[in-house]
């Protein structure tokens, strides 16, 4: 697209200089819109997808602790050793 843009602005140029009136405003206009649609043709892409939509926060933390009951006294570990 820089090429055609490159040769729309050439174009204009030497039509200014030979004195070609509003004819030099067709390569002009042509330079100054092709930049437009390059910059939708990059952009362009894809529609996003619906499961891209808005998502309730989720924070991903620890369980609560809840303490032990104590319905059957404190957990003592069984000795080791011998």
């Amino acid at each position: 697209m820089m090429g055609i843009r490159t040769a729309c602005f050439v174009t204009a140029l030497l039509m200014f200089v030979n004195h070609l009136g509003w004819l030099t405003a067709i390569p002009v206009v042509g330079a100054l819109v092709i930049p437009y649609f390059a910059v939708v043709f990059a952009n362009g892409g894809r529609e996003p997808t619906s499961n891209r939509a808005f998502r309730q926060y989720e924070p991903n933390s620890p369980a609560i602790y809840r303490p032990p009951t104590g319905d059957d006294g404190p957990h003592v570990p069984p000795p080791t050793g011998g």
